[in-house]
């Protein structure tokens, strides 16, 4: 659906930038811009290095809103009746969405032989009867929906009596709209057990659909890490993944995410993040915890 441009009273749009091709031309002051800009919203900072991603990114978005340049396109976001709602395509714009189910079978190994058992041992010394998990950067839900699985099979049976409540959270709205569907495509399939794809999904015309049952275990939705005010709600999980967000993220607003995790995590609550990732100088909080492949993080 086409939406109608307004703009400011008394702007006008910056000349100069169109190529004779019609390719538009992403300026330095504008590169500068606009990096501040989705830093200052997000977190996430574009290294100069990746000046020619993003303006390959925006400018599709730019094209289809039939402005003319990117300082238009921004503001267009920052002062248009639509902004608001724009958000949501620019973050698809600059988020990448690489995931699949059991993309990190390590952790979940560590979660069901080792984390859980703690955690609801310790629940059960102050009888309650629920533990909840946090996938903080879900994408399409397959990291979710893994861990809802691997709590049904290996779980549920020893501790029937306990409830467990799976969040999945992202920036992108497209991908939460995707992971509440539950219907997923030969490639986010591709690593998982014959046993789980058996028992867990059912094979449609769209692609392989997460069983009825199991989505009622997961809730989604859009979540800026980045977003303070947002992030105060999300308290008291005891076990939290955010895999592969802090490499995108440069040291302040690494320390900020983290320290905004594990205020959300309970006392004893683990933190799992990505293979590449670490919390080397970014925080002193939490204590390392060593599994086999794998390490977790542990809120004392």
């Amino acid at each position: 659906m086409n939406q109608q441009t307004i703009l400011p009273q008394n702007f006008s749009p910056p000349t100069g930038q169109n190529s004779p091709g019609g390719k538009l031309e992403f300026s330095d002051k504008s590169f500068s811009s606009w990096r501040k800009y989705i830093y200052d919203i997000c977190g996430i900072y574009f290294q100069d290095s990746k000046k020619y991603l993003l303006e390959s990114r925006l400018q599709k978005r730019i094209m289809y809103l039939n402005l003319e340049s990117f300082d238009q396109y921004l503001d267009f976001i920052r002062y248009n009746a639509n902004g608001a709602a724009e958000k949501k395509y620019l973050f698809e714009v600059i988020t990448i969405n690489e995931t699949f189910f059991f993309r990190n079978q390590p952790q979940l190994d560590a979660l069901v032989s080792s984390v859980l058992p703690e955690v609801i041992a310790d629940k059960i010394k102050l009888g309650r009867n629920k533990v909840r998990i946090w996938s903080a950067a879900s994408s399409s839900g397959e990291e979710a929906y893994s861990v809802a699985m691997s709590i049904v099979d290996l779980i549920k049976p020893k501790y029937p009596s306990f409830e467990f409540e799976i969040v999945g959270t992202d920036i992108n709205q497209t991908m939460v709209d995707t992971a509440k569907k539950g219907i997923y495509k030969d490639y986010s399939i591709r690593n998982s057990p014959a046993y789980y794809l058996k028992k867990y999904f059912k094979q449609t015309p769209n692609g392989y659909e997460i069983d009825s049952e199991l989505k009622k275990m997961v809730s989604f939705r859009v979540m800026n890490l980045f977003d303070d005010l947002s992030m105060k709600a999300m308290i008291n999980f005891d076990v939290i993944y955010c895999a592969n967000v802090l490499i995108y993220f440069d040291l302040s607003s690494k320390t900020k995410v983290i320290s905004n995790l594990y205020n959300s995590l309970s006392k004893g609550g683990y933190l799992f993040i990505g293979y590449s990732e670490t919390l080397h100088g970014v925080s002193k909080s939490f204590k390392l915890i060593s599994y086999p492949k794998t390490i977790g993080y542990k809120k004392e």
